[in-house]
């Protein structure tokens, strides 16, 4: 949408203060749309009165499969900005800067900044498409001219962010959110979702599924009603991307966060291998490492070594699997070795029969088709 029929389909963003931002996000239990899924009230609160340096928007949607981030960059760039800018002047901080790696997202971007006046310094910086470079201390560091790696420390950035001074960063769907939220008001924005957690989601649907794409539902929708309307093949689920986990069963199942933070869902269908599948995506991992600490380099190589090892019917593959996803979580400099182990321990509860099946040498006769896609 250009400016014009942004303002006649949501109309003018509200004023809103720090406060009136606060008492919003507490009423309606908002929550972070990246794949932490933070209550934003508690980010807001841990900010100091005085000397916001920035508001980050962060668009580095580095999850293969995941489009929602770039769709609101590409097709309604101005809520994007709304929540921005309007987050940016209640917290008095001078600079909004939106990291993304898309360029037809950027292009979109910059388009839209041309037709505003928000009296306020927005930059739109382009970063790398690499897997932990869509982490949050990776942005803040690419941003600062650095590498776009995750620093081993783990300090939030409402403490030390740009430029190591307090920052409110957030991914993109947060921003909208808060734009809808400002105009709407809890009770208007609360007429759909959960009373525990009001309003919609974006969720990405991909893998064995007859119409891909992004689609906004109300939080607590019940899995199976999703997977219905995407016209999904039978077969396990995979929630949250790359870093998710597996289910078995989706009956009874509902889509809210943390469960679905990242908001991806990946439907595997029953005619591929899925120790194969996890195996590929896997492989794919272990290249996505920023090769700064012992868990990534040695920890996920070890992993992707005993899953190819089971696909061919070795049991000491299994044995040395369970091992090694003991030793790899909570010693990482970021998330990315704990993500993919809890990626790859969920696959071997879910899908113990079709490991057996690999390990008493019959295999399970499917081939891998490559469904969860997006390994580029």
């Amino acid at each position: 949408m250009d400016l014009q029929r942004h303002l006649l389909t949501h109309g003018q963003q509200p004023e809103l203060s720090r406060d009136e931002y606060l008492r919003l996000c507490e009423a309606v239990g908002l929550r972070g749309r990246g794949g932490a899924a933070f209550p934003v009230a508690l980010k807001l609160q841990d900010l100091p009165k005085r000397g916001v340096e920035a508001v980050v928007v962060n668009g580095s949607e580095s999850e293969p499969v995941s489009r929602k981030d770039r769709l609101l960059l590409t097709r309604a760039p101005h809520l994007v900005l709304d929540g921005a800018v309007g987050l940016a002047h209640a917290l008095r901080a001078p600079h909004v800067l939106i990291a993304v790696h898309d360029r037809e997202a950027a292009m979109s971007l910059r388009q839209a900044l041309m037709e505003r006046d928000d009296r306020l310094a927005i930059e739109v910086r382009e970063t790398p498409g690499r897997f932990v470079a869509g982490e949050a201390r990776a942005v803040l560091s690419v941003l600062e001219g650095g590498t776009a790696v995750p620093p081993g420390r783990r300090v939030l950035p409402t403490r030390k962010g740009y430029h190591r001074r307090p920052t409110f960063l957030s991914n993109v769907e947060t921003f909208a959110q808060l734009a809808v939220l400002a105009r709407l008001g809890s009770r208007g924005y609360s007429s759909t979702g959960l009373s525990t957690e009001p309003g919609t989601q974006l969720l990405t649907i991909a893998g064995a599924v007859q119409h891909p794409g992004v689609i906004e539902t109300p939080n607590g929708i019940p899995l199976d009603t999703v997977l219905q309307y995407a016209g999904a093949e039978p077969g396990p689920v995979l929630l949250g991307g790359y870093h998710g986990r597996w289910l078995a069963h989706t009956e009874g199942v509902t889509l809210q966060r943390p469960e679905v933070s990242a908001g991806i869902v990946l439907a595997l269908g029953s005619d591929t291998c899925p120790l194969g599948e996890v195996t590929r995506v896997a492989e794919w991992l272990r290249g996505q490492s920023a090769g700064q600490c012992g868990p990534c380099v040695f920890g996920l190589g070890a992993l992707v070594d005993d899953f190819a090892r089971m696909t061919v019917g070795d049991p000491d593959g299994w044995y040395d699997a369970q091992r090694h996803l003991g030793l790899v979580p909570g010693r990482g400099a970021c998330a990315h070795p704990d993500g993919t182990a809890r990626f790859l321990t969920s696959a071997l509860e879910v899908f113990d029969a079709d490991v057996r099946r690999h390990l008493n040498g019959s295999g399970c006769g499917r081939p891998v088709l490559g469904v969860l896609g997006g390994t580029r």
